[in-house]
């Protein structure tokens, strides 16, 4: 295949961003497209080139047709999709082959299969990978749910069959509350996916969330780039994402990662793509889903592994084979990445955007940022509330623990309520530091956390503010005088 020589980046913010970076080292030219209300990204004004999309601002980053004619009248000959958005779409995959364009991710084909999670989930247990007992068809008739859930047994999990994100998604842990939670599901998948099938799985209780991330070229070379917890979630959003897991067993790892890759390779899989699996509390092992893109939480393995993952999806694109092996992959300390979301969390975590006032950034040796925020951004509505992630890491567990502690510190944004409280409350809690937790920590921690606590920053500034005021004050009563 032909080396990409331009990019048009079919995303917004500090993805758009991240692949921007990516691009101008590998020296290929970086062009976005933006909505009327991303004009004043900084990802807008670091690109090579930048075309607007007038008309509304989500449908903006989903018009593929619209993409694609923008991409081929700015001769760009690869796409990156980033994440959420039409990154799994297998019909955008699919017409950027149809126009000889490049797409910098997997074939439309194991697109359109993982996105299908009932479709993966026979496909990986054919393979050998352990699944959860549930349906292996959709289901939109709430009879034979309820049917299908006694005879699995309680509790059972609901789960949107063509979308992900802990959309679509119900527990239910009696049958007398099945008929409610069935119906919240399939409508909510419906709104989110098109699509309302649903399918019904056996619950595991308070699982760990681990994910395996794999790098495959089109040779067969298929590596895994280690792991990473993402057990904190809140309603099935992940929060905070760490690698590798502070309390795995090495045995439960190396499976993982031979499950993962052994599937990987009998499926033909190219690009990057992230495993993901519940691990329960006897230690087994169940495959939830593939997702065939970068992850928001891609940093973390950059970080522990030294592979920069998006610089790697282009030249596998491009047709290159991967430069290591395995064995040449060296995984160093622990990485912990945070999501900072326009949210308050002392409101149900309301969604909070408006102007940034003020911005103070942490820094300093084993932090990096990676957000396209700045003072004086206006945060807009129409998109997910995350403007950034915080990345800290270190040697050891309690070094990166007390590195995020102190950059979480610094970490200071006015304008309009952020999560970070809720960030510097989980640092500082005794079961996080400890590296026990599951999916349920939130659930149980949120009502012990003091949410209105103030950072460092926050208090020096205070502080500062009372001493220059009593100053003033002194001198007006001309208690200081100057020689």
């Amino acid at each position: 295949m032909k080396k990409i020589s331009k990019v048009l980046i079919a995303n917004r913010g500090e993805i758009a961003l991240r692949i921007i970076r990516a691009c101008k080292e590998l020296e290929i030219t970086s062009v976005v497209v933006f909505s009327e209300v991303d004009v004043d990204g900084v990802w807008v004004k670091k690109a090579d080139e930048c075309y607007p999309i007038m008309g509304n601002p989500v449908e903006a980053y989903l018009n593929y047709e619209r993409i694609i004619s923008m991409a081929k009248k700015a001769d760009c000959d690869a796409i990156h999709p980033g994440y959420g958005f039409l990154s799994e779409s297998a019909e955008f995959a699919q017409a950027c082959a149809d126009n000889d364009i490049i797409f910098i991710g997997p074939k439309p084909e194991h697109i359109e299969l993982f996105g299908d999670k009932m479709a993966s989930k026979v496909a990986m247990k054919e393979i050998g990978v352990p699944v959860l007992e549930g349906t292996d068809t959709p289901i939109l008739d709430k009879t034979d749910g309820e049917k299908i859930a006694k005879e699995i047994g309680f509790p059972v999990i609901i789960k949107a069959a063509f979308g992900g994100g802990g959309r679509g998604m119900r527990i239910v842990k009696t049958a007398k509350e099945f008929s409610t939670a069935f119906e919240s599901a399939t409508n909510e998948a419906l709104k989110y996916f098109g699509k309302g099938e649903v399918f019904i799985e056996k619950y595991v209780e308070n699982p760990r969330h681990i994910e395996v991330q794999v790098i495959a070229d089109k040779f067969g070379n298929v590596l895994h780039l280690g792991e990473r917890d993402c057990s904190i979630q809140r309603r099935h959003q992940k929060v905070i994402e760490i690698a590798p897991s502070p309390r795995l067993n090495d045995a439960v790892r190396k499976e993982l990662y031979r499950v993962s890759t052994k599937a990987m390779f009998k499926l033909g899989y190219e690009s990057v793509g992230t495993v993901e699996f519940l691990v329960d509390e006897a230690d087994n092992i169940y495959f939830i889903e593939m997702n065939t893109r970068v992850q928001v939480e891609h940093p973390v393995t950059e970080v522990i592994s030294g592979v920069d993952i998006i610089q790697r999806m282009i030249e596998i694109a491009e047709g290159d084979k991967l430069q290591f092996l395995q064995e040449e992959i060296k995984f160093r300390g622990y990485a912990i990445e945070f999501r900072i979301n326009a949210e308050n969390p002392q409101m149900n975590f309301m969604p909070s955007t408006g102007t940034i006032s003020n911005y103070l950034t942490p820094g300093g040796p084993g932090v990096r940022l990676d957000t396209s925020a700045y003072e004086g951004y206006e945060v807009p509505s129409n998109y997910d509330s995350m403007i950034g992630k915080l990345i800290v890491s270190a040697l050891d567990w309690e070094g990166a623990v007390k590195k995020a502690r102190r950059a979480l510190d610094e970490y200071n944004i006015d304008g309009f309520t952020t999560n970070i409280s809720l960030h510097r409350e989980i640092v500082r809690d005794a079961d996080f530091k400890a590296g026990t937790f599951n999916t349920s920590y939130l659930d149980k921690k949120m009502d012990s956390f003091n949410l209105s606590a103030k950072s460092t920053i926050e208090e020096e500034e205070k502080r500062t503010s009372m001493l220059s005021n009593l100053i003033k004050k002194i001198k007006e009563h001309k208690l200081i005088t100057r020689s």
